[in-house]
């Protein structure tokens, strides 16, 4: 299965039941998950591997482990997941990184690489991003990487705020890439 191609900082692979100590890590951190209805437990961090190795084989695409280039270090994960929000099912980029790698523009980064990797190798012509209203600094995430605020909508119990964006490049500027 293809991976989105390195970033200048990042890396991503598959995700293993051998990162198991790094997720767990990241997915029972409070600090990391103050945004999601609570920190997860280790059991619940193996669930998440498996889901993620599931979409790979059912999708192509999940959520990908992200190491910083310049020394193997774990950052977090990053990727593409199909999410059903109010009876559509959309492809989300998500991502979560380490708390002392936050606001460093890691997530950006990463999240730029996926979105190129929905637009170019699978032929994604939208994307989504599902954020909690009072993530700012993950709206800034979307909002980088070319999606914006469409709605608020009911997901997994919770209001959230849905950005969008379409991945179609401007036909004018394709025909310039070709030349």
């Amino acid at each position: 299965m293809a991976i989105p191609a390195p970033t200048k900082r990042l890396s991503f692979q598959e995700m293993t039941p051998a990162d198991l100590d790094d997720m767990a890590a990241l997915l029972g951190d409070p600090e990391v998950m103050r945004y999601y209805p609570a920190p997860m437990s280790r059991e619940q961090a193996a669930r998440w591997i498996e889901w993620n190795q599931r979409l790979y084989r059912e999708h192509g695409h999940g959520l990908w482990l992200l190491t910083l280039r310049d020394t193997g270090e774990f950052a977090g994960n990053c990727g593409l997941t199909l999410q059903n929000v109010e009876g559509t099912v959309h492809v989300e980029v998500g991502y979560l990184l380490r708390t002392h790698l936050q606001n460093k523009g890691y997530a950006t980064e990463a999240a730029h690489a996926c979105r190129d990797y929905a637009r170019d190798v699978l032929g994604l012509d939208r994307l989504v991003a599902i954020i909690n209203p009072g993530n700012r600094p993950s709206q800034r995430v979307a909002e980088k990487i070319g999606l914006a605020f469409k709605r608020t909508a009911l997901y997994n119990g919770c209001q959230q705020r849905i950005y969008a964006g379409s991945l179609h490049t401007n036909p004018a500027r394709r025909r310039a890439q070709r030349s």
